[in-house]
Protein backbone atom coordinates (compact mmCIF):
# COMPACT_ATOMS: atom_id res chain seq x y z
CA UNK A 1 0.00 0.00 0.00
CA UNK A 2 1.45 3.38 -0.97
CA UNK A 3 2.05 6.09 1.62
CA UNK A 4 -0.74 8.33 0.43
CA UNK A 5 -3.39 5.59 0.53
CA UNK A 6 -2.12 4.33 3.91
CA UNK A 7 -2.35 7.79 5.43
CA UNK A 8 -5.75 8.39 3.84
CA UNK A 9 -7.10 5.21 5.41
CA UNK A 10 -5.70 6.27 8.76
CA UNK A 11 -7.44 9.60 8.41
CA UNK A 12 -10.82 7.87 8.12
CA UNK A 13 -10.30 6.46 11.62
CA UNK A 14 -10.65 9.89 13.18
CA UNK A 15 -14.03 10.82 11.79
CA UNK A 16 -15.40 11.98 15.10
CA UNK A 17 -12.32 14.10 15.69
CA UNK A 18 -12.21 15.70 12.27
CA UNK A 19 -14.85 18.32 12.95
CA UNK A 20 -14.00 21.99 12.61
CA UNK A 21 -11.99 23.37 15.50
CA UNK A 22 -14.03 25.69 17.65
CA UNK A 23 -13.08 29.08 18.94
CA UNK A 24 -11.09 28.85 22.13
CA UNK A 25 -13.83 30.50 24.12
CA UNK A 26 -15.53 27.10 24.07
CA UNK A 27 -13.99 24.16 25.93
CA UNK A 28 -13.15 21.01 23.94
CA UNK A 29 -13.33 17.58 25.53
CA UNK A 30 -11.55 14.54 24.05
CA UNK A 31 -13.25 11.43 25.41
CA UNK A 32 -12.45 7.71 25.47
CA UNK A 33 -8.78 7.94 24.53
CA UNK A 34 -5.72 6.28 25.96
CA UNK A 35 -3.79 9.24 27.33
CA UNK A 36 -0.06 9.21 28.01
CA UNK A 37 0.52 12.21 30.24
CA UNK A 38 4.30 11.68 30.82
CA UNK A 39 3.68 13.47 34.12
CA UNK A 40 5.46 12.58 37.35
CA UNK A 41 8.98 11.37 38.06
CA UNK A 42 8.88 8.43 35.65
CA UNK A 43 6.71 6.30 33.40
CA UNK A 44 4.26 7.45 30.75
CA UNK A 45 1.32 8.23 33.02
CA UNK A 46 -0.92 5.92 30.99
CA UNK A 47 -4.67 6.42 31.57
CA UNK A 48 -7.19 4.21 29.78
CA UNK A 49 -10.61 5.40 28.62
CA UNK A 50 -9.59 8.90 29.64
CA UNK A 51 -10.87 12.40 29.00
CA UNK A 52 -8.92 15.60 28.44
CA UNK A 53 -10.52 19.04 28.49
CA UNK A 54 -8.80 22.05 26.95
CA UNK A 55 -9.82 25.72 26.99
CA UNK A 56 -8.13 28.99 26.03
CA UNK A 57 -5.01 27.18 24.88
CA UNK A 58 -4.46 25.30 28.14
CA UNK A 59 -5.26 21.91 29.60
CA UNK A 60 -8.12 22.21 32.08
CA UNK A 61 -8.46 18.60 33.22
CA UNK A 62 -7.18 15.14 32.33
CA UNK A 63 -8.07 11.76 33.83
CA UNK A 64 -10.40 8.75 33.83
CA UNK A 65 -13.22 10.38 35.76
CA UNK A 66 -13.52 13.93 34.48
CA UNK A 67 -16.62 16.08 34.58
CA UNK A 68 -17.07 17.59 31.12
CA UNK A 69 -18.31 21.21 31.08
CA UNK A 70 -21.86 21.53 29.79
CA UNK A 71 -20.84 23.94 27.04
CA UNK A 72 -17.89 21.84 25.82
CA UNK A 73 -17.53 20.54 22.29
CA UNK A 74 -17.24 16.77 22.79
CA UNK A 75 -14.96 14.69 20.55
CA UNK A 76 -15.02 10.90 20.54
CA UNK A 77 -11.38 9.79 20.74
CA UNK A 78 -12.05 6.10 21.36
CA UNK A 79 -9.29 3.91 19.99
CA UNK A 80 -6.91 6.86 19.80
CA UNK A 81 -3.79 7.67 21.82
CA UNK A 82 -3.18 11.23 23.02
CA UNK A 83 0.24 12.31 24.29
CA UNK A 84 2.27 15.52 24.60
CA UNK A 85 3.69 17.11 21.49
CA UNK A 86 7.32 16.31 20.71
CA UNK A 87 9.97 18.70 22.02
CA UNK A 88 12.78 18.51 19.47
CA UNK A 89 15.93 19.66 21.25
CA UNK A 90 17.97 20.14 18.07
CA UNK A 91 16.51 21.18 14.72
CA UNK A 92 17.32 23.38 11.72
CA UNK A 93 13.85 23.95 10.29
CA UNK A 94 12.88 27.36 8.98
CA UNK A 95 15.91 27.84 6.72
CA UNK A 96 17.91 29.04 9.72
CA UNK A 97 21.38 30.51 9.28
CA UNK A 98 24.05 31.61 11.73
CA UNK A 99 27.67 32.72 11.71
CA UNK A 100 29.73 33.45 8.60
CA UNK A 101 33.35 32.82 7.64
CA UNK A 102 34.68 36.01 9.23
CA UNK A 103 35.36 34.40 12.60
CA UNK A 104 35.19 31.06 14.38
CA UNK A 105 33.52 32.61 17.42
CA UNK A 106 30.37 34.73 16.93
CA UNK A 107 28.15 34.75 20.05
CA UNK A 108 26.38 37.89 18.83
CA UNK A 109 24.67 36.10 15.92
CA UNK A 110 21.04 35.09 16.57
CA UNK A 111 19.10 32.31 14.86
CA UNK A 112 16.06 34.43 15.76
CA UNK A 113 17.05 36.90 13.03
CA UNK A 114 17.30 34.36 10.21
CA UNK A 115 14.23 32.09 10.32
CA UNK A 116 11.59 32.12 7.59
CA UNK A 117 8.32 31.44 9.42
CA UNK A 118 6.60 30.59 6.13
CA UNK A 119 8.99 27.83 5.22
CA UNK A 120 7.19 24.52 4.69
CA UNK A 121 9.63 22.70 6.98
CA UNK A 122 7.77 24.11 9.99
CA UNK A 123 4.44 22.66 8.85
CA UNK A 124 6.23 19.42 8.00
CA UNK A 125 7.57 19.22 11.55
CA UNK A 126 4.04 19.66 12.93
CA UNK A 127 2.92 16.73 10.78
CA UNK A 128 5.54 14.70 12.65
CA UNK A 129 4.10 15.73 16.00
CA UNK A 130 6.71 18.39 16.85
CA UNK A 131 5.26 21.30 18.82
CA UNK A 132 8.44 22.88 20.26
CA UNK A 133 11.92 22.92 18.74
CA UNK A 134 15.34 24.31 19.59
CA UNK A 135 16.40 25.93 16.31
CA UNK A 136 20.18 25.80 15.99
CA UNK A 137 22.61 27.61 13.71
CA UNK A 138 25.23 25.43 12.03
CA UNK A 139 28.17 23.69 13.70
CA UNK A 140 31.01 24.73 11.40
CA UNK A 141 32.17 27.19 14.04
CA UNK A 142 33.47 27.05 17.59
CA UNK A 143 30.56 29.30 18.51
CA UNK A 144 28.00 29.90 15.75
CA UNK A 145 25.56 32.00 17.74
CA UNK A 146 22.40 31.98 19.78
CA UNK A 147 19.77 29.28 19.33
CA UNK A 148 16.03 29.96 19.28
CA UNK A 149 13.38 28.05 21.22
CA UNK A 150 10.48 27.91 18.77
CA UNK A 151 6.86 27.24 19.68
CA UNK A 152 5.36 25.79 16.49
CA UNK A 153 2.24 27.91 16.53
CA UNK A 154 1.10 29.97 13.54
CA UNK A 155 1.81 33.64 12.98
CA UNK A 156 3.11 36.31 10.65
CA UNK A 157 6.39 37.08 12.39
CA UNK A 158 9.09 35.24 14.27
CA UNK A 159 7.94 36.89 17.50
CA UNK A 160 4.71 34.89 17.23
CA UNK A 161 6.75 31.68 17.49
CA UNK A 162 9.06 32.69 20.31
CA UNK A 163 9.16 31.12 23.73
CA UNK A 164 9.79 33.96 26.17
CA UNK A 165 10.84 34.08 29.79
CA UNK A 166 9.05 35.85 32.63
CA UNK A 167 10.64 39.15 31.59
CA UNK A 168 9.47 38.78 28.00
CA UNK A 169 12.94 38.01 26.64
CA UNK A 170 13.19 35.58 23.73
CA UNK A 171 14.50 32.23 24.95
CA UNK A 172 17.40 30.35 23.44
CA UNK A 173 20.81 28.90 24.16
CA UNK A 174 24.33 29.25 22.74
CA UNK A 175 25.59 26.91 20.03
CA UNK A 176 29.14 25.63 20.46
CA UNK A 177 30.97 22.89 18.60
CA UNK A 178 34.25 21.02 18.53
CA UNK A 179 35.69 18.11 16.59
CA UNK A 180 36.23 18.37 12.85
CA UNK A 181 33.38 20.73 11.95
CA UNK A 182 35.11 24.01 12.98
CA UNK A 183 38.52 23.01 11.54
CA UNK A 184 39.39 25.01 8.42
CA UNK A 185 42.32 26.20 6.37
CA UNK A 186 41.53 29.79 7.30
CA UNK A 187 43.57 32.06 9.62
CA UNK A 188 40.39 32.98 11.52
CA UNK A 189 39.67 29.34 12.33
CA UNK A 190 41.52 26.56 14.16
CA UNK A 191 43.22 23.78 12.24
CA UNK A 192 43.66 21.38 15.16
CA UNK A 193 41.54 20.22 18.10
CA UNK A 194 44.07 21.67 20.55
CA UNK A 195 43.85 25.07 18.91
CA UNK A 196 40.03 24.86 19.02
CA UNK A 197 40.06 24.42 22.79
CA UNK A 198 42.65 27.18 23.24
CA UNK A 199 40.61 29.70 21.25
CA UNK A 200 37.46 28.90 23.23
CA UNK A 201 39.31 29.19 26.55
CA UNK A 202 40.74 32.56 25.57
CA UNK A 203 37.31 33.85 24.62
CA UNK A 204 35.84 32.74 27.93
CA UNK A 205 38.67 34.47 29.79
CA UNK A 206 37.96 37.68 27.86
CA UNK A 207 34.27 37.28 28.63
CA UNK A 208 34.97 36.93 32.35
CA UNK A 209 36.95 40.16 32.28
CA UNK A 210 34.18 41.97 30.40
CA UNK A 211 31.36 40.62 32.56
CA UNK A 212 33.16 41.46 35.81
CA UNK A 213 34.17 44.94 34.59
CA UNK A 214 32.50 48.13 33.43
CA UNK A 215 30.99 46.48 30.33
CA UNK A 216 31.96 49.53 28.33
CA UNK A 217 32.00 49.99 25.40
CA UNK A 218 28.95 47.84 24.94
CA UNK A 219 29.65 44.51 23.19
CA UNK A 220 26.52 42.49 22.33
CA UNK A 221 28.55 39.34 21.80
CA UNK A 222 30.10 39.66 25.24
CA UNK A 223 26.69 40.38 26.73
CA UNK A 224 25.55 37.01 25.39
CA UNK A 225 28.66 35.45 26.93
CA UNK A 226 27.72 37.01 30.28
CA UNK A 227 24.40 35.17 30.05
CA UNK A 228 26.32 31.94 29.42
CA UNK A 229 28.56 32.58 32.43
CA UNK A 230 25.72 33.47 34.80
CA UNK A 231 23.73 30.38 33.80
CA UNK A 232 20.82 32.13 32.11
CA UNK A 233 21.82 30.91 28.62
CA UNK A 234 22.40 27.18 28.13
CA UNK A 235 25.33 25.99 26.01
CA UNK A 236 24.28 23.49 23.36
CA UNK A 237 27.59 21.74 22.66
CA UNK A 238 27.84 19.87 19.36
CA UNK A 239 30.31 17.06 20.05
CA UNK A 240 30.69 13.48 18.80
CA UNK A 241 33.90 11.65 19.74
CA UNK A 242 34.77 10.64 23.28
CA UNK A 243 37.87 12.88 23.34
CA UNK A 244 35.81 15.85 22.14
CA UNK A 245 33.10 15.12 24.72
CA UNK A 246 35.70 15.08 27.48
CA UNK A 247 37.14 18.39 26.22
CA UNK A 248 33.67 19.93 26.41
CA UNK A 249 33.31 18.64 29.98
CA UNK A 250 36.68 20.17 30.94
CA UNK A 251 35.68 23.55 29.51
CA UNK A 252 32.45 23.39 31.47
CA UNK A 253 34.30 22.65 34.70
CA UNK A 254 36.79 25.45 34.13
CA UNK A 255 34.25 28.17 33.35
CA UNK A 256 31.16 26.89 35.15
CA UNK A 257 28.59 27.16 32.34
CA UNK A 258 25.51 24.96 32.03
CA UNK A 259 25.72 22.58 29.10
CA UNK A 260 23.61 20.18 27.08
CA UNK A 261 25.64 17.71 25.02
CA UNK A 262 24.22 17.65 21.49
CA UNK A 263 24.58 14.50 19.39
CA UNK A 264 27.09 12.70 21.60
CA UNK A 265 27.49 9.88 19.08
CA UNK A 266 30.10 8.20 21.30
CA UNK A 267 28.57 9.40 24.58
CA UNK A 268 27.68 5.82 25.49
CA UNK A 269 31.40 5.07 25.79
CA UNK A 270 31.82 7.75 28.47
CA UNK A 271 28.33 7.56 29.97
CA UNK A 272 29.62 7.17 33.52
CA UNK A 273 31.83 10.24 33.20
CA UNK A 274 28.93 12.29 31.82
CA UNK A 275 26.64 11.07 34.60
CA UNK A 276 29.24 11.99 37.24
CA UNK A 277 29.24 15.56 35.89
CA UNK A 278 25.44 15.74 35.97
CA UNK A 279 25.38 16.85 32.34
CA UNK A 280 22.33 15.97 30.19
CA UNK A 281 22.51 14.65 26.63
CA UNK A 282 20.38 15.39 23.58
CA UNK A 283 21.01 12.27 21.53
CA UNK A 284 20.64 11.23 17.93
CA UNK A 285 20.97 7.56 17.03
CA UNK A 286 21.33 7.83 13.27
CA UNK A 287 23.72 9.51 10.87
CA UNK A 288 21.51 10.08 7.88
CA UNK A 289 22.36 10.25 5.03
CA UNK A 290 25.70 9.30 6.59
CA UNK A 291 29.29 9.93 5.71
CA UNK A 292 30.63 11.98 8.62
CA UNK A 293 33.65 10.15 10.02
CA UNK A 294 32.92 11.38 13.54
CA UNK A 295 29.51 9.74 13.39
CA UNK A 296 30.66 6.34 12.15
CA UNK A 297 30.25 4.92 15.67
CA UNK A 298 26.51 5.75 15.75
CA UNK A 299 24.84 2.98 17.74
CA UNK A 300 21.16 2.37 18.43
CA UNK A 301 22.09 1.29 21.98
CA UNK A 302 23.52 4.71 22.94
CA UNK A 303 20.28 6.04 24.45
CA UNK A 304 19.89 2.84 26.47
CA UNK A 305 23.44 3.06 27.80
CA UNK A 306 22.88 6.69 28.80
CA UNK A 307 19.57 5.82 30.47
CA UNK A 308 21.14 2.98 32.43
CA UNK A 309 23.99 5.24 33.56
CA UNK A 310 21.50 7.80 34.91
CA UNK A 311 22.14 10.46 32.25
CA UNK A 312 19.12 12.70 31.64
CA UNK A 313 18.50 12.06 27.94
CA UNK A 314 16.33 13.46 25.17
CA UNK A 315 16.13 12.64 21.46
CA UNK A 316 16.42 15.07 18.57
CA UNK A 317 16.15 15.16 14.79
CA UNK A 318 18.86 17.58 13.65
CA UNK A 319 16.37 18.06 10.82
CA UNK A 320 17.11 17.46 8.00
CA UNK A 321 19.63 14.82 9.16
CA UNK A 322 16.67 12.90 10.54
CA UNK A 323 13.39 14.18 9.12
CA UNK A 324 11.12 15.69 11.81
CA UNK A 325 8.43 13.24 10.67
CA UNK A 326 10.56 10.31 11.88
CA UNK A 327 10.95 11.22 15.54
CA UNK A 328 8.59 8.48 16.71
CA UNK A 329 10.55 6.02 14.59
CA UNK A 330 13.78 7.09 16.25
CA UNK A 331 12.20 6.49 19.66
CA UNK A 332 11.24 3.01 18.45
CA UNK A 333 14.85 2.43 17.38
CA UNK A 334 16.01 3.54 20.84
CA UNK A 335 13.75 0.89 22.39
CA UNK A 336 15.10 -1.72 19.99
CA UNK A 337 18.56 -0.73 21.23
CA UNK A 338 17.56 -1.42 24.83
CA UNK A 339 16.03 1.82 26.07
CA UNK A 340 12.83 1.47 28.09
CA UNK A 341 9.55 2.36 26.38
CA UNK A 342 8.87 4.85 29.13
CA UNK A 343 12.32 6.40 28.74
CA UNK A 344 11.98 6.72 24.97
CA UNK A 345 8.60 8.47 25.15
CA UNK A 346 9.83 10.79 27.88
CA UNK A 347 12.94 11.49 25.78
CA UNK A 348 10.59 12.81 23.08
CA UNK A 349 8.58 15.01 25.42
CA UNK A 350 9.10 16.00 29.05
CA UNK A 351 12.86 15.40 29.11
CA UNK A 352 13.48 17.76 26.22
CA UNK A 353 11.12 20.32 27.74
CA UNK A 354 13.09 20.17 31.00
CA UNK A 355 16.41 20.53 29.18
CA UNK A 356 15.14 23.73 27.55
CA UNK A 357 13.63 25.05 30.79
CA UNK A 358 10.08 24.72 29.46
CA UNK A 359 8.81 21.78 31.50
CA UNK A 360 6.53 24.03 33.55
CA UNK A 361 4.66 24.84 30.33
CA UNK A 362 4.92 21.86 27.95
CA UNK A 363 6.16 18.28 27.75
CA UNK A 364 3.37 16.64 29.76
CA UNK A 365 -0.42 16.70 29.82
CA UNK A 366 -1.36 18.36 33.11
CA UNK A 367 -3.86 21.05 34.11
CA UNK A 368 -2.42 24.50 33.62
CA UNK A 369 0.04 23.51 30.90
CA UNK A 370 -0.21 24.48 27.25
CA UNK A 371 -2.57 22.35 25.19
CA UNK A 372 0.27 21.05 22.98
CA UNK A 373 -0.45 17.43 22.07
CA UNK A 374 -0.71 14.84 19.32
CA UNK A 375 -3.52 12.41 18.54
CA UNK A 376 -2.29 9.04 17.29
CA UNK A 377 -4.09 6.10 15.71
CA UNK A 378 -2.31 3.60 17.99
CA UNK A 379 0.88 2.74 19.86
CA UNK A 380 3.36 5.65 19.47
CA UNK A 381 6.22 3.22 18.80
CA UNK A 382 4.45 1.13 16.17
CA UNK A 383 5.39 1.61 12.53
CA UNK A 384 1.71 1.18 11.68
CA UNK A 385 0.61 4.15 13.78
CA UNK A 386 -0.19 7.44 12.07
CA UNK A 387 -0.31 10.95 13.49
CA UNK A 388 -3.92 12.00 13.10
CA UNK A 389 -3.70 15.50 14.56
CA UNK A 390 -1.27 17.95 16.10
CA UNK A 391 -2.58 20.66 18.42
CA UNK A 392 -0.59 23.67 19.59
CA UNK A 393 -1.97 25.98 22.27
CA UNK A 394 -5.39 24.41 21.76
CA UNK A 395 -5.38 25.06 18.01
CA UNK A 396 -5.61 22.22 15.50
CA UNK A 397 -2.60 22.90 13.25
CA UNK A 398 -2.19 19.53 11.57
CA UNK A 399 -5.08 17.28 10.58
CA UNK A 400 -4.49 14.21 8.41
CA UNK A 401 -8.09 14.47 7.23
CA UNK A 402 -7.11 17.68 5.40
CA UNK A 403 -5.47 16.85 2.02
CA UNK A 404 -3.09 19.83 2.21
CA UNK A 405 -1.98 18.80 5.70
CA UNK A 406 -1.66 15.17 4.66
CA UNK A 407 0.74 16.22 1.92
CA UNK A 408 3.05 17.49 4.64
CA UNK A 409 3.10 14.04 6.21
CA UNK A 410 3.41 11.95 3.05
CA UNK A 411 5.15 14.15 0.48
CA UNK A 412 8.81 14.11 -0.36
CA UNK A 413 11.38 16.70 0.58
CA UNK A 414 9.99 20.15 -0.15
CA UNK A 415 6.36 19.08 -0.01
CA UNK A 416 4.15 22.11 0.34
CA UNK A 417 6.88 24.52 -0.71
CA UNK A 418 5.67 26.56 -3.69
CA UNK A 419 9.30 27.30 -4.59
CA UNK A 420 9.94 23.63 -5.28
CA UNK A 421 8.23 21.38 -7.78
CA UNK A 422 8.60 18.09 -5.94
CA UNK A 423 5.16 18.44 -4.34
CA UNK A 424 3.11 18.87 -7.52
CA UNK A 425 2.72 15.25 -8.62
CA UNK A 426 2.13 14.12 -5.02
CA UNK A 427 -0.63 16.67 -4.59
CA UNK A 428 -2.27 15.56 -7.85
CA UNK A 429 -2.05 11.91 -6.79
CA UNK A 430 -3.63 12.79 -3.47
CA UNK A 431 -6.51 14.52 -5.22
CA UNK A 432 -7.06 11.46 -7.42
CA UNK A 433 -7.12 9.21 -4.36
CA UNK A 434 -9.86 11.39 -2.89
CA UNK A 435 -12.10 10.81 -5.91
CA UNK A 436 -11.96 7.03 -5.65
Amino acid sequence: MNMIKHAALAATAIGALAVPAMAQDQPIAFEGATILTTAGEGGTGRIENATMVIHDGEIVAVGADISVPADAQRRNASGMVIMPGIVDTHSHIGQVSGADSSSAIQPDVRAFDSINVRDSSISRARSGGVTTANIMPGSGYLMSGQTFYMHLTQGNSIEDYAWTDDDGAVMGGMKMANGTNPLRDNPAFPSTRARSAAMVRQHFVAAQEYCNGERSPRDIGMEAMCEVLDGSRLVHFHTHRTDDIMTALRLRREFGFDMLIQHGIESGQVAQEIAAEGVPVSAILLDSPGGKLEARAADISTAAVLENAGVFTSLHSDDNIVDSRLMFRQAGIAVRGGMSREGALRALTINGAAQLGLDDRVGSLEPGKMADFVVLTGDPLSVYTEIAQTWVMGELLYDSADPEDLLMATGGYGAGNPQLNTHVLEQEALMLEGTQ
